[in-house]
């Protein structure tokens, strides 16, 4: 990577309090000749309704393991948006991560029987039609931050996507794209408080921002009125279990195409360390410099519950009148022209890591709702929006 483009990554912006996630000077744009990787799954409502929410969550975060992976680096901007993903790539990386997402797209298919799309969208192509991609970063805990993303240029470029603009053909079948520490080995996270609730907000038709900012400052505090700050997480990580579909998403993530016996070995051997970790936690010891408690403690600091990318992102656990508060501030918003929302509402939450080494603290662990999430919460977004249209 040149240098003006390292200079950029380690000058990016970093700030400790949500509630300025939507402050516009704290984003800066991305460099020239940098691209947009993205990536959703094709119809990612029927395979939720089919109970397949793990496996698009699965799906989504490959994204980011498999360009991440087959650049060499994990300090590329990126954001998880539950069936799909978003990373800003240098110049001298695109070739790399075209190849990367045609592997990823194979991968789902093949292994996941899930469709998706991807894309590569030149940063160029963006600023030529009036939008831009900017970016800071949100300290999540002492080890992780997490990139937030303004300007419209993501927006602008999913639904170019979707209109089938800038895609990337399939890699050939048994091609497979490195998914190197991508897990998703615990069980959904019950919600305490009442709700698992998903939100998304972004600027309504009256494209009023300072309107949209107050209501993005209204919910983080609405959000936030507990210890926990809406955390669906518990302070001392979630639990560890051993649900099928995982086990096997995880091992086929590692496995070369129809390696039956190598998906079994790695099989065996998730389901070896699942139990190691788990017999570390109930008695408390360390397995050399890994402790089970302080890791699950970690995992519920590096998670990324709230976001921002171009518009604002939650999926945290609230009870009934916090969620009727968030509701009637949305729907206030609205009704002025300065947001359209989507919400969806669920018992548990359900997550997906990245663990670049078992020992490395900057594991990154992707929040989303166990039954819709995000998807559906977009889905609702998009009703609003061509009501609106219509009306």
């Amino acid at each position: 990577m040149i240098a003006a483009d390292e200079e950029f990554l380690a000058g990016l912006p970093v700030f400790r309090h949500f509630e300025d996630v939507a402050d516009p000077t704290l984003y800066r744009a991305l460099p020239p000749g940098w691209g947009l990787a993205i990536a959703d799954i094709i119809d990612s409502t029927t395979a939720i309704g089919t109970g397949r929410y793990k496996a698009v969550n699965m799906a989504g975060a490959a994204v980011i393991s498999g360009v991440s992976n087959s650049l060499g680096r994990h300090d590329l901007p990126f954001v998880f948006g539950g069936d799909g993903a978003a990373v800003a790539v240098p110049p001298q990386g695109l070739s790399v991560a075209r190849t990367a997402l045609s592997n990823v797209q194979r991968w789902v298919k093949d292994d996941l029987d899930l469709a998706m799309r991807v894309a590569l969208v030149p940063v160029e192509d963006i600023r030529q039609n009036g939008f831009d991609i900017r970016v800071a970063r949100f300290q999540a805990s002492e080890d992780v931050s997490y990139a937030m993303f303004s300007g419209g240029g993501n927006s602008w470029a999913e639904a170019r996507m979707k209109e089938g603009q800038y895609a990337l053909p399939a890699a050939e079948t048994g091609e497979r794209p490195d998914l190197t520490g991508l897990s998703c080995r615990w069980n959904p996270i019950p919600a305490t408080h009442g709700k698992v609730v998903s939100i998304i907000a972004v600027p309504g038709p009256s494209r009023d921002m300072p309107a949209f900012r107050k209501l993005v400052i209204d919910l983080v505090d609405l959000a936030e009125q507990d210890a926990r700050h809406g955390h669906p997480v518990p302070e001392d990580g979630p639990k560890l279990g051993f649900v099928r579909e995982g086990l096997g998403l995880e091992a086929r993530a590692g496995a070369a195409y129809h390696d039956v016996w190598g998906k079994v070995r790695r099989s065996f051997r998730i389901l070896g360390e699942s139990l190691l970790v788990n017999l570390l936690s109930v008695t408390g010891l360390s397995f050399g410099p890994f402790n089970a408690i302080r890791y699950r403690r970690s995992v519920a600091s590096n998670t990324d519950f709230r976001k921002f990318d171009d518009g604002l992102k939650m999926t945290v656990d609230i009870d009934g009148a916090r969620l009727e508060k968030i509701r009637a501030r949305l729907e206030q918003g609205r009704l002025s022209g300065s947001c359209y929302y989507g919400l969806h509402e669920q018992d548990a939450a359900l997550m997906t890591c990245i663990v670049p080494s078992p020992l490395s603290k900057d594991h990154m662990h992707f929040v989303d709702g166990a039954d819709g999430g995000y998807a559906a919460a977009a889905s609702r977004l998009k009703q609003q929006m061509q009501s609106v249209a219509l009306g």
